[in-house]
């Protein structure tokens, strides 16, 4: 193991602690109708999310719309951040293949090598732009090719070279389009570079838990981090120890008590915000589950952080009155649970 090997991996352990017991929201991105940002609001909410007392934020994820995102808009979003969010808070940044781009090769060995190169450009770019650490979103681009699980794990060893700890998603494959086996997340934990494992499997509570248990046994030095909105209390009393989650973009400071009522065994707040933040998701992340950005964004609406013209998601599917109305009576209701 070379020096700088040595070095990475210590950090990479550093950061699986300084993640404990914290949340960590993905944030969307306040948008147009047309797609645009909406600078002043991106600007007012990461000034609001920085008075939060979150561990950090994630952008270029999943509910960041990273990979749909041009390069440059993707640094205009975690220069944003960068500046509202002073040090130590952690900024864990999104890594894959852009939707943008000429497509990929057919020939296994070149498609792969375009996989690990898109990947390794946008790692790079988020380290330069100040990120602390990089999650990597599931390369759905190699599920099909011969050896698929050794590709993800040369995906993930290649992005060493970007300098900073990474983050495995492990992410239910409706989402994903390849939900990683236990036997290749053991490949990927072992890397000296990777600090933990996010796992969001939306509704496999059996999953989460067979993971956290072998995590526990195998690899006591990665951290698990919990991306389950719909049973969010219940994953932090099953041995997640950080959460990164999309619900957490709004009502924030409600999900960090929550979070530190699980790791300082505190009973009676568990349940009681583990209630009020149910009553969040039964409203947020429901079917068309790609709603679950706008609705968050609606959410950071009626709670007047951001204006209604900046809750739009250009990439996700249509909404109706009666989500609007869901949310909005939800958020109305929280302010009796929380």
């Amino acid at each position: 193991m070379t020096d700088a090997t040595r070095s990475l991996a210590a950090r990479a352990r550093d950061l699986a602690r300084q993640l404990d017991a914290t949340l960590l929201p993905a944030v969307p991105v306040p948008r147009r109708a047309n797609g645009d940002v909406h600078a002043d609001a991106q600007d007012a909410y990461a000034e609001w999310m920085a008075r939060q007392p979150v561990g950090g934020v994630a952008v270029w994820a999943h509910t960041g719309r990273g990979l749909h995102l041009d390069a440059q808009t993707r640094d205009h979003v975690l220069a944003t951040w960068r500046r509202a969010l002073r040090p130590p808070a952690i900024i864990v940044a999104g890594c894959g293949v852009p939707a943008h781009g000429a497509p990929l090769p057919s020939d296994p060995r070149t498609r792969t090598d375009g996989v690990i190169r898109r990947t390794l450009e946008m790692a790079q770019a988020a380290r330069a732009g100040g990120a602390t650490a990089l999650l990597v979103h599931p390369p759905a681009q190699l599920a099909a090719l011969p050896d698929a699980p050794g590709r993800v794990l040369a995906v993930h060893d290649a992005l060493a070279e970007a300098g900073l700890p990474l983050i495995a998603f492990l992410l239910y494959e409706r989402a994903s389009g390849l939900e990683y086996d236990d036997a290749l997340l053991d490949e990927v934990l072992a890397l000296p570079h990777v600090a933990g494992v996010k796992l969001a499997t939306l509704n496999s509570v059996m999953r989460f838990q067979g993971v956290a248990d072998h995590m526990s046994a195998n690899h006591p030095d990665r951290v698990l981090i919990t991306g389950e909105d719909r049973f969010l209390g219940y994953s932090l009393m099953a041995g997640a120890r950080c959460a990164l989650i999309g619900m957490g973009a709004a009502r924030t400071a409600m999900q960090c008590a929550l979070v530190q009522a699980a790791a300082t065994d505190d009973a009676a707040t568990l349940v009681r915000l583990t209630r009020a933040c149910d009553r969040l998701a039964l409203a947020t992340f429901v079917e068309p589950m790609e709603g679950y950005i706008r609705r968050m964004l609606w959410v950071l609406v009626e709670d007047g952080i951001i204006p209604e013209e900046a809750s739009h998601d250009p990439v996700g599917p249509p909404l109706d009155s009666n989500d609007r109305t869901r949310v909005t009576r939800a958020v109305h209701a929280l302010d009796t649970l929380a």
